[in-house]
């Protein structure tokens, strides 16, 4: 609950200080609950336990992803045989996700390497990605990062330098 204070603090600072000048906030995200608090971790089994503990929770299935045929995982613009170890749990408020890196280039490799575990990224629903990105990149905030799942897709916006960590964009397609 911590991680969601400061970093919601942080991003409401972010943008009533003037960081992001170019369009109001309530024109970047269609909706203003997070979605999800992502932790990037090198040993996810072990991660698992310890946060399940936290929880009082049951270990979640851990998941490794790939990259999907239709929409296929994109870093920097090129096509990479990134994945990734993911465990969700389900939380009251949001859904709180484990990632191990598995493979590169990626941002979650980038983030392990530069940054050691920690805080990847929140993120928020929308609907209408390639408008929600471009708006993102219009006011200097870069996509870094984009794939999908059947029904589904996402985008990590590099946000580290104006907001200190990378805000990610779900949309899912079988959802009005």
């Amino acid at each position: 609950m911590i991680i969601i204070v400061v970093a919601c603090s942080f991003l409401t600072g972010a943008f009533t200080s003037g960081i992001i000048q170019k369009v109001s906030p309530a024109k970047f995200l269609d909706d203003k609950e997070v979605a999800q608090v992502a932790v990037i971790v090198k040993d996810i089994e072990k991660a698992a336990v310890a946060y399940a503990e936290l929880f009082d929770m049951d270990v979640p299935q851990i998941v490794e992803t790939s990259s999907h045929p239709e929409n296929p995982t994109k870093y920097q613009g090129e096509l990479t045989n990134a994945r990734a170890k993911l465990a969700f749990f389900e939380l009251d408020n949001l859904q709180f996700e484990l990632i191990q890196p598995v493979g590169e280039p990626s941002t979650w490799n980038d983030y392990l390497e530069n940054s050691g575990e920690g805080l990847h990224h929140i993120a928020f629903w929308v609907k209408g990605m390639d408008e929600h990105v471009t708006l993102f990149k219009k006011n200097d905030l870069p996509e870094v990062q984009s794939g999908g799942w059947e029904g589904g897709e996402y985008s990590y916006i590099d946000a580290t330098e104006k907001l200190g960590l990378v805000i990610e964009l779900l949309e899912n397609y079988d959802v009005e």
